[in-house]
């Protein structure tokens, strides 16, 4: 089935939970400032290895969906 959406649903790594611990050994013994300063700075870090303006905004609308909005 094609889809409109530039955003691909293949697993591209092989180790998820490799990366899932290194990313929980990144944040360890940080303040929550400091944990969302380190994800916003890993997010640019990777949107500029991807480079793609389209998949980034999938990804960003894809992401906004499973997070209830505060209040």
């Amino acid at each position: 089935m094609k889809t409109d959406s530039p955003l691909s649903t293949r697993l591209h790594f092989q180790d998820a939970d490799a990366f899932y611990e290194c990313l929980l050994d990144a944040h360890r013994g940080l303040s929550r400032e400091e944990s969302e300063l380190l994800n916003a700075r890993l997010i640019l870090l990777m949107a500029n290895q991807l480079g793609d303006t389209a998949v980034l905004r999938a990804c960003v609308a894809a992401a906004a969906k499973t997070v209830a909005a505060p209040g």
